[in-house]
């Protein structure tokens, strides 16, 4: 079984610069009103499509509203990240920190307004 969210929105152009800009990802496949990007290495993909489109059905009209919605992204080197994204000037959220369950993490914000926690894990002791 493979997961692919998908987030309904009205900001495709916005939300395409975002992802490979900021994150390197790549675009597996877009038209008009479909955006589908892949992550880096291509271990995991997400879609983003336009609202109240007539080729879908209404089930998948209404657009994200910006809230309760967030993605994590694990990296190898969540120090490495932090460094290129600061030095382009995107907004951190939470500044990069280490947290007491092992996590060492940062949060950016996507044009939708989802939050990203990207985190590297280290084993408990």
């Amino acid at each position: 079984m493979k997961l692919n969210a998908g987030i309904i929105t009205e900001k495709l152009e916005e939300t395409k610069k975002f992802y490979t800009d900021v994150l390197n990802f790549g675009v597996t496949f877009e038209n008009e009103f479909y955006l589908l990007l892949h992550t880096p290495k291509q271990e995991a993909e997400i879609s983003f499509l336009l609202p109240n489109h007539p080729s879908q059905q209404s089930l998948f009209h209404q657009p994200f509203n910006g809230k309760g919605m967030y993605l994590t992204i694990e990296v190898d080197n969540v120090d490495n990240l932090y460094k290129e994204i600061k030095e382009k000037n995107i907004d951190i959220k939470i500044e990069l920190r280490d947290e007491p369950w092992g996590d060492r993490h940062f949060a950016i914000q996507d044009p939708n307004g989802i939050g990203i926690d990207i985190v590297t894990y280290s084993a408990q002791e």
